[in-house]
């Protein structure tokens, strides 16, 4: 079976690389990526962001000849229980930041809780901030792409179905992360791809091992990365594929991996693109 030609931009979380934005995009240029999702910057998340360190950054992109295809935010990354103003507010903050960078998407998260309670004890919780977030997404004309992880509300293909279905904003999309799947004793693909491929709009790239959950790149863990990017090609999905590795380190806000383990990542992702047809840009 043939398929038509697919084309999806390669992005990276740059801030994996190096805390200076040149190095970031030095690497980013060298495996042939066109865009970058910011993270953080010099050594400062974007929720600390002003508008001159904005401006900063974007000046350096244009020069460079980038594009930001993400701002991966921090929000919902706090606890529960914390009154929903307070991340409201920090997503104002944010969307400055996407304006400004020149990117209508926002990642984001849905919010911890105590470890003594349940799912079903936060969930009201976590859709009344949930909403207030999209809302005020939708009203700024930003897309928010909430990330799949382990702690937070929607960890499990299960949970965020409910999370995506129940707030029903089209503010509030998916970014799908294979290997935090696997980390939280998911079979990606099998488990997730038929209830959540209608709303995943953004590609998150790694790869993890089922049982100890270790991180690895593409291809070489239990994430079913090949069965996964086969059907977002045969989706016809056109959109970004975003490296973040975590190959060195991994911590609350983040991960990193350095120049070399971020080129091993790219490799490994480009064998996989290379196998179906699919060509990065």
């Amino acid at each position: 079976m043939t398929h038509p030609t697919t084309t999806w931009s390669l992005s990276g979380f740059g801030d994996e690389i190096d805390a200076d934005p040149d190095v970031q995009l030095d690497v980013l240029a060298e495996i042939g990526a066109s865009q970058i999702e910011v993270r953080s910057a010099w050594g400062v998340n974007v929720a600390d962001f002003d508008d001159a360190r904005t401006a900063q950054l974007r000046a350096v992109l244009d020069r460079r000849g980038f594009t930001a295809s993400a701002v991966a935010s921090p929000i919902g990354k706090v606890d529960v229980a914390l009154p929903v103003e307070h991340e409201v507010e920090r997503l104002r903050r944010v969307i400055r930041v996407a304006d400004g960078l020149g990117t209508p998407y926002i990642r984001i998260f849905s919010f911890y809780r105590d470890a003594a309670r349940t799912h079903a004890d936060v969930r009201d919780a976590v859709l009344e901030r949930m909403r207030a977030l999209a809302g005020t997404a939708a009203a700024a004309g930003v897309v928010l792409l909430h990330e799949n992880e382990k702690d937070i509300y929607g960890d499990t293909p299960e949970h965020v179905l409910d999370l995506v279905e129940s707030v029903g904003s089209g503010a509030l999309r998916l970014a799908w992360d294979n290997a935090n799947f696997v980390q939280v004793g998911s079979t990606p693909f099998t488990d997730g791809w038929h209830l959540l491929h209608e709303y995943v709009d953004y590609l998150q790239v790694k790869d993890a091992r089922a049982g100890s959950g270790e991180v690895v790149p593409a291809g070489e863990g239990d994430g079913e990365l090949l069965e996964t990017l086969t059907a977002l090609r045969d989706s016809g999905y056109s959109g970004v594929a975003s490296l973040e590795p975590h190959l060195a380190s991994a911590h609350e806000l983040g991960g990193f991996s350095g120049p070399d383990a971020f080129r091993t990542a790219a490799a490994a992702f480009r064998t996989l693109t290379d196998r179906i047809g699919v060509t990065l840009a």
